[in-house]
């Protein structure tokens, strides 16, 4: 079993940054790719960004390319999402996800970390 718990959310105005963090534990080591989700009220899940296990290889939604960064620390089994020049339409619950090296969906969710971004 892996657990993942998020943290880092907060209330800040548009252009500032943030730092999410996930920390996982149990069953898990550097081969599993890790995500960043989000969901705003009354949307669908959004895909924010992903880190390959194997290769470290990043990809990041549309919406955020170029102003969110995805890292690892895998000393501490620890994921990171930098966020820079936040905007209103970022305010959402934002999750981590992991899933093992081959493995098609994401298994292992954690339970999110609420980020609002406003004037």
């Amino acid at each position: 079993q892996v657990q993942l718990v998020e943290s880092g959310g907060g209330l800040v105005q548009p252009g500032d940054s943030l730092r999410l963090s996930c920390a996982a534990s149990g069953s898990i080591d550097s081969s599993y790719s890790m995500a960043w989700f989000r969901r705003a009220p009354g949307q669908d899940r959004e895909f924010v960004a992903r880190t390959i296990g194997s290769t470290r290889a990043s990809y990041y939604g549309e919406s955020v390319k170029g102003r969110f960064t995805i890292s690892r620390d895998n000393a501490k089994n620890t994921v990171f999402l930098q966020m820079d020049s936040l905007k209103p339409e970022d305010t959402a619950v934002y999750y981590c996800a992991a899933k093992e090296s081959g493995a098609k969906l994401w298994q292992y969710w954690g339970l999110g970390t609420q980020v609002t971004v406003s004037s």
